[in-house]
Order: C-alpha cells, then structure tokens, then sequence
C-alpha cells in the first residue's frame, strides 16, 4: 500500500504556474485547489509518495 505525504501551499494569482511548477518538479501531485476560508489566495493540496 502506497502511503503519502500532504502539503497546503497558498497560491499567488500572478505566479501560479511557476509556483505549482516548481513543486512537481520535487515530485509533488496535485490533487485540489480550493478558496481560502479569508477570502485570500486559494490553496493547493499536494501530495506525493512518502519515501
């Protein structure tokens, strides 16, 4: 069973793709992005294999 590892990153409108870019360059995948519950940047949630 594969298990995984999170991480929430808080997106910026003007570098989202650079953003997301670099974290699936370090293997990450990912899965949402949803509005902040403030009312600031959506957020990311990533995921990748833990290992």
């Amino acid at each position: 069973m594969t298990k995984w590892e999170y991480a929430t990153v808080p997106l910026l409108i003007h570098a989202t793709k650079q953003i997301l870019d670099s974290w699936g360059k370090d293997g990450w995948e990912l899965v949402a992005v949803v509005p902040s519950a403030d009312g600031g940047n959506p957020l990311a949630y990533l995921k990748r294999p833990l290992g």
